[in-house]
């Protein structure tokens, strides 16, 4: 085994500040040789990427709707079976008097202006009007057509014949949430994001700061180089430690105390290269969050705060705090620090968790619609007063869609589904990708005979690939193809590495 240089060793210190700032499955015996020293790219801009995972599956047929008269009578009819209708209605006003989330009481779906019509008419969950008006007049949001995890590109005819290559196993949460976020399986040690901000690890100074994480551990922030550093929605992760106006730090009110568990931490009585490598992380810890604490900005006054900004309403319940909008507004404190941290390129994970609604759908996911709907709007406003829009895009992604068929009063899990990209650089306004064709179910083999994107029970069968979504958002990051065919290895399998939801 060759021994690595001394840079990589000091990135991989730098890298790993902490137990809980590690990367997801990154050992503490992490093979230094591995770690080779990180392409400069060259960046003289600063360009952000947030992914925004919505865990569990979301129903992507409820969250954006083909409303043309043949999609609209196949979608009713698929799911106003059982005994608590899933089917949103179109066209009519919202019922006070109903039962809260149903259908009624939720009103019609809020109409889409896409600049392509694709020949039918579209439209948006009822809770979604804050996302309405980013699509429809402000331009800043875009979506996504049937995306999904695929090895190579796949039709019904081959995937019913079962010769198609599939990114298996399907169905399964933590295997497919791994494809979309590392394009692998579960146990995946590498996330496309941290290899994307590999590429820029020199022009970051190597920074620690690069790949954060607002919700623990995610494989989307590990690199080969970049380690994920994980914050909370209030800010640095302490180390044990409280810190008072003027930088004095205590334990349980003791300045004696923090010194000496500090002088223990970092300073070994072994003479072990392991141990010494332990003191390092730690001493890195300590001075990462000293200096976090010293960029970050006053997170609870304008534009970020007060914390009522992030509260939302939810049914029956009087507004509560959105979580989703405290991760953003932490992400937007990091993004304002950037340039004090000397950063160039970050990514960040956030994520909103629920979305496995086999049951108590309509409560459910209407609640999950009212907080995405507040954080990204949220989020993009704070982003417009600090006048980045264009430098950061966000998207959505999460484990898979679910079925067009209800199982009474829920979905199960599926396949493909819609995700949504925000932000200045997007070409907004505009549905990206042919939007799938529906039918009605054949009963006798519980297919969807008509539709080349339904499998059994409705499931979509993807017709963009999440790796070329990524290779998309990629190339507007600053790589180039060279570099995205090796972040993206099954990229040139695809059709194309771009699906043209970014601007030049």
């Amino acid at each position: 085994m060759s021994h690595p240089s001394q840079a990589s060793r000091r990135l991989f210190l730098q890298q790993a500040a902490a137990l809980g700032t590690l990367g997801a499955a990154a050992p503490m015996a992490l093979n230094l040789a591995a770690l080779g020293p990180a392409a400069a790219a060259g960046a003289t801009d600063y360009k952000a990427l947030v992914c925004v995972f919505l865990t569990g599956g979301n129903d992507a047929y409820n969250t954006v709707l083909a409303t043309d008269t043949d999609s609209w009578n196949f979608y009713k009819a698929a799911r106003k079976a059982g005994n608590d209708s899933i089917s949103l209605l179109k066209d009519v006003a919202p019922d006070t008097s109903a039962v809260p989330a149903t259908p009624a009481w939720l009103g019609g779906v809020r109409a889409l202006q896409p600049t392509t019509t694709q020949g039918r008419s579209f439209a948006l969950h009822p809770s979604l009007g804050q996302m309405q008006r980013l699509f429809n007049t402000d331009k800043r949001l875009a979506i996504l057509s049937n995306v999904g995890t695929l090895d190579e590109p796949v039709d019904k005819a081959t995937y019913v014949a079962g010769k198609a290559k599939l990114p298996d196993p399907l169905f399964s949460h933590n295997d497919q949430a791994s494809q979309w976020l590392a394009m692998a399986r579960e146990g995946a040690s590498q996330g496309w994001g941290g290899r994307l901000a590999d590429a820029f690890a020199a022009d970051n100074n190597q920074s620690l700061f690069t790949a954060v994480s607002v919700a623990g551990n995610a494989v989307w922030l590990s690199g080969r180089t970049v380690r994920q550093y994980s914050i909370n929605p209030f800010g640095a992760i302490k180390y044990g430690f409280s810190r008072d106006a003027a930088g004095i730090e205590r334990i349980g009110g003791s300045v004696e105390a923090a010194a000496a568990i500090k002088r223990q931490a970092t300073q070994p009585g072994v003479n072990h290269v392991l141990m010494k490598d332990l003191a390092a992380i730690h001493q890195a810890s300590i001075q990462a969050e000293a200096q976090l604490a010293g960029a970050l900005p006053d997170v609870e006054a304008a534009p970020y705060g007060p914390a009522s900004l992030m509260d939302v309403q939810l049914l029956g319940s009087g507004k509560v705090r959105n979580g989703l909008a405290h991760q953003l507004r932490m992400v937007a404190g990091m993004i304002a620090a950037a340039p004090k941290l000397g950063l160039k390129r970050q990514v960040f994970f956030v994520t909103l968790p629920g979305f496995d609604t086999h049951s108590g759908q309509n409560n459910r996911h209407t609640e999950l619609m009212m907080q995405l709907d507040h954080g990204l709007a949220y989020f993009d406003t704070v982003l417009q007063s600090l006048g980045v829009s264009n430098q950061v895009t966000t998207f959505t992604a999460s484990d898979f869609g679910r079925t067009f068929t209800s199982n009474g009063d829920g979905t199960d899990h599926g396949w493909g589904s819609h995700q949504f990209v925000m932000g200045g650089a997007v070409k907004g306004g505009d549905i990206h990708g042919a939007f799938p064709v529906f039918t009605a179910k054949n009963t006798l083999n519980n297919d969807f005979p008509g539709s080349p994107d339904q499998l059994y029970n409705g499931v979509l069968l993807p017709k963009q690939s999440a790796v070329q979504m990524g290779a998309t958002l990629g190339r507007w990051f600053g790589l180039s193809g060279t570099q995205l065919a090796d972040v993206f290895p099954t990229l040139s399998r695809f059709g194309s590495a771009d699906l043209g939801f970014m601007k030049a």
